[in-house]
């Protein structure tokens, strides 16, 4: 009688899960770039949301991943290969007016960080990187934007073409502190571990002064994959929210800078780095962080400066992005009550 119970409660186990098995196959894989190897601070918002629980707390079922720099991000979300990266504001800008790219931005960092920085103390003028290697993440990336965008708006009479760039992903601090080279595009963490090594900084020019009005990173989506599985963009989206939010509030520092752990820092780097990100509004709380005139003042730039092509049209700001996502993942996030 015993083992007749047993199997018939074995039976019921298997139906069971059999039972529960699609349903928790309904459950997507969300597969969001971080760029850079290591990443970049910016990536801080999604190793927070995993670590701290946020990913869990909103049933979506999310993988941080490494990418070289944000461009390859994107291109994998474009090939369908992830469903989310983290890429340059006029990365994304570039593709879908040059190459009608179906993608979309659901939030963003709307203020850079990034400066053109040396460690050569004979050469502080920003004239003076004409001819001399300059450390970027890759041609055409982030960086690269950044150095395009600073010299054009800083640095007369300098351009792109006047400088060789070095393509080094995350590592172009390690490259000047090793003595590699002298020029780089940098993050302030990045910063903050030169000088840390005893390593004297000079700032020759900050993308916040050359083009106060631009734009950095946007969360990079495919808009036949939002369609499909919008649900769960939203959930990953309010993770997100909750994620800003918790490392807004001064308490958690200590906590953040573990989870930071990723970017390859010191606790004590990474802790020093956060509080002057929080001061330039870095990671946007209040809103989505997709500003309009922003966006729509660096659709301007990329069309002067070669970055959509002469005979392309500029998308438009309404195609760029998609404001619902965001929208819908906070009044989830207030739903919960729950407040970082």
């Amino acid at each position: 009688m015993t083992r007749v119970r047993m199997t018939l409660m074995a039976s019921a186990l298997c139906a069971a899960l059999a039972a529960a098995g699609p349903a928790a196959a309904e459950t997507k894989k969300m597969v969001i770039a971080a760029p850079g190897i290591p990443p970049i601070f910016a990536s801080v918002i999604l190793y927070v949301a995993d670590k701290e629980g946020f990913f869990k707390k909103y049933g979506v079922n999310a993988e941080v991943r490494p990418f070289d720099t944000g461009t390859a991000a994107s291109r994998a979300v474009i090939a369908g290969d992830i469903e989310m990266s983290l890429s340059p504001s006029a990365l994304l800008i570039n593709q879908i007016s040059n190459a009608d790219a179906d993608t979309v931005a659901i939030y963003g960092l709307t203020n850079t960080d990034f400066l053109l920085a040396t460690t050569d103390p004979a050469k502080t003028s920003c004239k003076d990187v004409v001819g001399q290697p300059v450390g970027v993440d890759t041609v055409g990336g982030a960086r690269s934007i950044a150095l395009r965008t600073m010299l054009a708006g800083g640095c007369p009479g300098v351009t792109i073409d006047d400088v060789k760039q070095v393509a080094l992903s995350s590592n172009v601090a390690a490259a000047m502190l090793a003595g590699r080279l002298n020029f780089g595009v940098l993050h302030l963490d990045d910063v903050s571990v030169l000088e840390a090594q005893g390593k004297k900084v000079d700032k020759l020019l900050t993308v916040q002064k050359a083009n106060p009005n631009g734009h950095y990173l946007v969360f990079v989506v495919r808009v036949d994959k939002l369609k499909e599985n919008r649900d769960d963009y939203v959930r990953l989206m309010a993770a997100l929210i909750d994620a800003a939010r918790f490392i807004r509030d001064p308490n958690n520092a200590d906590k953040v800078a573990d989870d930071a752990a990723p970017t390859g820092h010191p606790k004590e780097v990474s802790k020093a780095t956060i509080k002057p990100l929080i001061d330039i509004d870095y990671w946007p709380v209040v809103d989505d962080g997709l500003d309009r005139k922003r966006l729509e003042t660096l659709i301007g730039v990329m069309k002067k400066i070669g970055g959509i092509k002469p005979d392309k049209e500029p998308v438009k700001y309404d195609r760029l992005v998609d404001e619902s996502v965001w929208r819908d993942a906070k009044a989830m996030v207030d739903a919960k009550g729950k407040v970082h």
